[in-house]
């Protein structure tokens, strides 16, 4: 063996050390991102609920009510698209930023479904998000084929329930519905399995490995907060 192949080889040894020992830290923090997320959104939806003033501003204000429609889509649309041009800072500022947005408008279910209800779906979204995700991350089988059909079915819906805005079909949100949480079910494992090939190739936990950590929280964030809207409309038991 000459020096370079030795070379080659401790280097080789040295990068996989170093994705062995990255990866678990890089994947920690998606989920505590993401932990973080979910608790400041649940937060900030009681304390909206709970404040009545707040919560007829935002209901009778449709100007303010979709200006944070609007501004959610384009903080999840800012956040993936100039992930690589944004500090790690700004990024995740802007995700807490989205996660506070995101349970102001979330608010309206305290106000539609009892809390034992939302309490209960709330369970049954964890274990079921859980399950999904321990399934796309152990997996052997490529989820990317299932993930861009998915994909498809998702716009499907989305036009779907534009169309249903104008329709108010009890029957169509119920189809809307139940293929909602079989698309986020399916979604949260093919983003799983995405987030582990992902951080497996990033070569340390440096500031990019930790904004693409930072990217696959607010993928999994997205498929719980979705996958629990459509449980909720379900399973959830209205005032």
């Amino acid at each position: 063996m000459n020096y370079n192949e030795l070379n080659y080889g401790t280097m080789t040894r040295e990068r996989e050390l170093s994705m062995s020992e990255a990866f678990p830290i890089l994947m920690r923090k998606v989920y505590v991102w993401m932990t973080l997320a979910l608790v400041i959104t649940g937060a900030t939806a009681y304390g909206v609920a709970t404040s009545p003033g707040l919560m007829m501003t935002i209901a009778t204000n449709k100007l303010l009510f979709w200006g944070l429609i609007i501004a959610e889509f384009g903080l999840v649309v800012a956040i993936s698209a100039a992930i690589n041009k944004l500090s790690l800072t700004t990024a995740t500022l802007l995700f807490i930023l989205y996660s506070v947005i995101n349970g102001a408008t979330l608010s309206f279910i305290f106000a539609v479904y009892t809390m034992s209800s939302i309490a209960s779906v709330f369970f049954i979204t964890a274990g079921t998000f859980a399950v999904m995700a321990v399934i796309g991350y152990t997996t052997k089988k490529d989820l990317t084929s299932m993930g861009k059909i998915l994909f498809m079915a998702l716009i499907g819906i989305i036009i779907a329930t534009v169309v249903n805005i104008f329709l108010k079909s009890t029957g169509l949100e119920m189809i809307v519905s139940y293929l909602g949480v079989l698309i986020f079910v399916g979604l949260t494992a093919y983003d799983s399995q995405k987030i582990k090939q992902m951080l497996l190739a990033a070569p340390d936990a440096g500031e990019g490995a930790q904004k693409l950590a930072l990217l696959g929280a607010l993928s999994l964030y997205l498929d719980f907060v979705n996958l629990f809207i459509y449980l909720l409309r379900i399973f959830g038991r209205r005032e």
